[in-house]
């Protein structure tokens, strides 16, 4: 009972799917996840593209944004439910608060490490202003920004769950809900194999492959094989 095996795991996912009790779940819970996931990609590249490019708000505020990194997601729960009531959006804004901080975070590293060559031979050949950050320094932030949308992603889930483990509506962690208050412990692990294969998936089908393109593009697949070697 407190550890089901795989046979009744995979039965659980039969039959939840075949009643379409996984699939209602999982297309309430995928709807909320890319909202929030894609509003916190939005702004945390604008406001680390900002903070990258201006000492004086990464001094300003670039410790708040570390300093918010650290709270876990579910701190902002109770405020969400005061603020918009049960519903989506409180779920929604959990997402985007436990996820924009890596985004922010990975955006401002990306300017900030650009190599100073780079700018300095851009500049050169007469880049100024908006042309050399659009056409230098953006171009090459685009690595660490990926990275960030990767490691973003998994953040979402870790999000999301805990939102809907209490807030009203359909989605996984409502069935997490009933698993457990039935005692359908085998309901639980195959919820929790479906979001390790769903992030799994994803992330080798589109994160990493998005990924090593941009670094086969400038040039650092070569140097990330040789460290790995």
């Amino acid at each position: 009972m407190l550890l089901p095996g795989p046979i009744d795991v995979l039965r659980s996912i039969g039959l939840g799917v075949s009643d379409g009790t996984l699939l209602v779940a999982a297309a309430a819970s995928f709807r909320r996840l890319l909202i929030g996931y894609l509003i916190a990609v939005g702004l945390g590249i604008s406001i680390g593209l900002i903070l990258g490019r201006s000492s004086l708000l990464r001094e300003t505020f670039g410790s708040l944004v570390l300093g918010f990194q650290t709270v876990p997601s579910v701190v902002w729960l109770p405020l969400a439910l005061v603020w918009f009531g049960f519903g989506d959006l409180s779920i929604i804004v959990v997402v985007v608060l436990g996820t924009i901080w890596t985004v922010i975070t990975n955006t401002e590293s990306g300017v900030r490490t650009v190599s100073p060559l780079l700018i300095r031979a851009a500049s050169t050949m007469g880049a100024r202003g908006t042309k050399l950050f659009l056409n230098v320094i953006l171009p090459a932030s685009v690595p660490s920004i990926i990275t960030g949308m990767r490691m973003a992603w998994s953040f979402a889930w870790r999000a999301l769950l805990p939102g809907e483990l209490i807030g009203s509506g359909a989605g996984l962690g409502q069935v997490l809900m009933i698993g457990r208050n039935l005692g359908d412990l085998s309901l639980v692990m195959a919820v929790a194999a479906l979001i390790f294969a769903a992030g799994s998936i994803l992330d080798q089908l589109v994160f990493r492959r998005v990924e090593d393109r941009v670094m086969e593009k400038w040039g650092l697949a070569q140097a990330r094989r040789g460290a790995a070697g």
